[in-house]
């Protein structure tokens, strides 16, 4: 598994913020969504009054066609919050849309889809992956999948000192063995703040009770 350190992620992303598809990127990396999930985002699954999407199809890669189908599984059918500037971030991606959707006049093709070509049309998902992989690589930063984003969200929220449930539900994860095995391993840090807490608790007892622990 390779992910990027924030200081990375904030360089790649402060370098595509222009690109047409910086919105997709960021929900990649930020609240975890799989190429297919992004592919198939409607803007009839975003509500950005609740601030929150909804993970309600996916569009994959199967026999060499794109087909839209239902997410990977039942825990993949997942609401997931939006934070301020996530909602920040897709609004301008709307208005953008509108923006291209009014000065291609009839050749645009209203798909409902977030994201989408030049004349409206949904996304392959391979064309997301050609795309990244292009950004990456002029970015000069270590090379990543675009896939390698889901799992940095993951990272950066259990970081974050996200509940280990939060980042499961987020992901869409049906065992949260999954996500602990997947995830909390690549973290030594975060191991090594929880033994500090815990010894912190034990010690702020017993300094409140006025006797030290020390050997």
């Amino acid at each position: 598994m390779a992910v990027w350190t924030e200081q990375q992620l904030a360089t790649f992303l402060s370098g595509v913020a222009q690109d047409g598809l910086y919105a997709a990127w960021w929900l990649a990396a930020l609240r975890g969504l799989r190429r297919g999930e992004l592919a198939g985002l409607r803007w009839t699954d975003v509500d950005l009054q609740a601030a929150e999407l909804t993970v309600a199809q996916q569009r994959v890669h199967a026999d060499g066609q794109v087909v839209v189908g239902p997410p990977k599984s039942t825990a993949s059918c997942r609401v997931v919050a939006l934070d301020a500037e996530t909602v920040r971030v897709l609004t301008w991606h709307r208005e953008r849309q509108e923006e291209l959707s009014a000065t291609e006049e009839a050749g645009w093709q209203d798909s409902g889809y977030v994201f989408t070509t030049a004349n409206g049309e949904p996304l392959r998902p391979d064309y997301l992956t050609g795309r990244f992989r292009r950004l990456v690589a002029a970015s000069g930063l270590p090379p990543i999948r675009l896939h390698d984003l889901r799992h940095g969200a993951a990272t950066l929220a259990l970081a974050a000192r996200t509940d280990l449930k939060v980042v499961q539900a987020m992901l869409g994860h049906a065992s949260i063995v999954l996500t602990a095995d997947t995830y909390v391993s690549v973290l030594p840090e975060v191991a090594h703040e929880a033994a500090r807490e815990t010894a912190r608790l034990v010690l702020n007892a017993a300094s409140k009770l006025g006797r030290g622990l020390s050997g």
